[in-house]
């Protein structure tokens, strides 16, 4: 089935990176957020995003504005009942998103798709909730999504290979690459990156090295762009704990296990860049502070 018109739900920094990627390609994008503050904050970061890209000379005013009609924002999940393809970037839990796409399931025709942006929850649980399991899939974009190239299309046992292919020509059309991988906890780039953030926060723990020099070795000496605590504050403390505790669960490892200070920063509040202190201290716009 060809996509045309597409449902995004969630409108925090994950959804918007979605919902601009699909408008800028084309698609008829709707939104939704609980409410309307929200959606109107997911449209600031939307806004500021393509002001950004024109500046960069990355995309043009007027294309940037077309991209900004396709997209539309509503806190009705029955606006849903026309949409081709739905992916979900809501909370990182998975009794809301099972919750949600049994609602979505009474919504949406029987030919909607349907996505999860979910990191590393089982696809096959949320596709259960459903009455859609042969079209039911993960769908997950990296962060931030508009920059990003990658995303990880995640069979369940229950996905055909029909959807994979609709999935697979639908990421080509919004500019990325995609890679197929089995309902796996971390799929393939998380159960590489888990382990190795966790091993940052215990490193820091047992006193090693500084954040700061982790962080820098990590730059400098593996030459990745960010250090594990810049990661860990950008795509959130809180994200980062419960991935963790979901790893901890399917695998029994102890080193997969929430380290204590991560445990104790999410029970704090201190989630990272969104709450402005995290492993570092941020600005009302997200810098780092020195």
């Amino acid at each position: 089935m060809a996509i045309q018109r597409v449902g995004v739900v969630g409108f925090g920094q994950m959804g918007s990176g979605i919902a601009q990627v699909c408008a800028q390609a084309g698609f008829d994008t709707l939104v939704r957020e609980v409410d309307q503050s929200l959606v109107d904050k997911g449209f600031q970061r939307v806004d500021g995003s393509l002001a950004r890209l024109v500046k960069s000379g990355r995309t043009t005013e007027e294309s940037a504005k077309a991209a900004r009609g396709r997209l539309r924002g509503t806190t009705s999940l029955a606006e849903f009942k026309d949409r081709d393809l739905v992916i979900e970037a809501i909370v990182e839990e998975i009794e809301p998103k099972k919750k949600l796409f049994a609602e979505l399931d009474g919504i949406c025709p029987p030919a909607t798709t349907f996505c999860s942006n979910t990191s590393s929850l089982t696809i096959v649980e949320m596709a259960a909730a459903t009455r859609r399991p042969d079209r039911f899939a993960g769908l997950h974009f990296f962060n931030p999504p508009v920059i990003m190239k990658l995303v990880e299309i995640v069979k369940a046992i229950t996905t055909s290979d029909d959807t994979i292919a609709t999935l697979r020509e639908f990421v080509g059309k919004v500019g990325k690459t995609g890679v197929v991988c089995k309902d796996t906890t971390g799929f393939i780039v998380n159960r590489l990156m888990v382990p190795y953030l966790l091993g940052a926060i215990r490193m820091l723990e047992l006193g090693v090295a500084t954040k700061e020099d982790i962080d820098n070795a990590v730059k400098l000496g593996l030459g990745y762009p960010m250090g594990p605590f810049e990661l860990i504050d950008y795509t959130g403390v809180d994200i980062n704990y419960h991935v963790a505790g979901v790893f901890f669960d399917e695998f029994k490892e102890a080193y997969m296990a929430p380290p204590p200070l991560l445990r104790r920063m999410f029970l704090a509040g201190q989630l990272g860049t969104k709450s402005g202190k995290g492993f570092y201290e941020y600005d009302d716009q997200g810098k780092k502070k020195s």
